[in-house]
């Protein structure tokens, strides 16, 4: 079965997210509460993050119970991808009533919301454009919504999916398919959990910049021509090996939004879940164009099924570039 005429269409389309954006990462929202004020109320330390497009912050605005005012000036701070702001909101009565983020709603990315409230509860949830505020009625750690944000870290982190989808191009039946993506599931896993729990860590930007280089890799190695080339010969230790460096990749969002302390491991393996889910629906869609190619008997020309690959490695090379560069600047 040839899986590159099936992945040309998927592989085109992937390779035309936009050439600056690594990922869709999550905005972070973190109240924590402070010894209450000599006049009473509650004090709360507000830590606001914002991820940069383009060098550009998105419009999201965070939003807080009408009788809750800013009490300290914002301390802004800019790193390599978001916006860092920090603040005190002072309550005269409390945090109950409604936490939201405007603007929210006409992007596509999450905001992940900690409480530490004043009484001691804590909440930790997940605003999305479909539900942009959340009530602060009462302590929960919704931890299901780890399982939420691996799956749209999968799909929206463009080089993940452009990586996935280089690395069927080597693979021609399905037991050697089955080698390789659980290969790179298992690399990928112990990297993730071990970085997730600070046993190991690595700067995320030069991580970045290597996965990259692992999609560079790839369509080199495919656009050679050569038959007996090392992905050819060892797909699956290829994808292991490259997967151990994208697990920390993916430990870069967990990195932004936390782990609740109270459920750790749980929100851990969850999130882990999501990434495999969304790693399955995208061989899926593979595998499903596949039986539909083969089914229909179309033979497409060499050319027009490595044309994709010449746009996944060149957009690989200019985020390798770019990211260099600005690790270096």
């Amino acid at each position: 079965m040839n899986w590159r005429l099936a992945l040309v269409a998927l592989l085109a389309a992937c390779s035309g997210a936009p050439a600056a954006a690594h990922e869709v990462r999550p905005a972070y929202l973190r109240l924590e509460a402070l010894p209450p004020p000599g006049t009473g109320g509650e004090l709360y330390d507000v830590l606001w993050k914002t991820p940069l497009m383009g060098g550009r912050r998105l419009p999201l605005v965070p939003m807080f119970p009408p009788t809750c005012t800013q009490a300290a000036s914002a301390v802004d701070t800019v790193t390599a991808d978001a916006l860092v702001q920090r603040w005190q909101l002072a309550c005269p009565e409390s945090l109950r009533g409604e936490v939201a983020v405007n603007g929210l709603a006409a992007t596509i990315t999450d905001v992940m919301l900690h409480v530490a409230l004043a009484d001691g509860g804590r909440i930790a949830t997940v605003l999305t454009p479909e539900r942009p505020s959340v009530p602060v009625a009462e302590s929960g750690a919704e931890t299901a919504s780890y399982l939420r944000l691996g799956i749209t870290h999968m799909l929206f982190g463009f080089d993940h999916v452009l990586f996935v989808l280089s690395l069927l191009f080597f693979l021609q039946r399905l037991g050697p398919l089955v080698k390789a993506v659980t290969a790179f599931t298992v690399a990928h896993s112990v990297t993730l959990g071990l970085s997730a729990l600070a046993l190991v860590n690595l700067p995320q930007a030069p991580v970045e910049a290597v996965i990259a280089l692992s999609i560079m890799f790839l369509a080199v190695e495919k656009l050679r021509g050569a038959a007996d080339t090392i992905t050819a010969r060892h797909t699956w230790v290829v994808a292991f090996a490259f997967g151990l460096l994208h697990g920390f990749g993916f430990a870069g969002a967990l990195a932004d939004i936390g782990l609740p302390k109270e459920n750790l491991l749980l929100a851990l393996l969850l999130f882990n879940l999501g990434v495999e889910a969304a790693q399955l629906a995208v061989v899926g869609v593979a595998l499903g164009l596949t039986w539909m190619v083969t089914r229909r008997g179309v033979a497409l020309p060499r050319h027009l099924v490595l044309a994709p690959l010449w746009v996944s490695g060149s957009l690989a090379a200019y985020w390798f570039v770019d990211r260099t560069v600005a690790i270096v600047s």
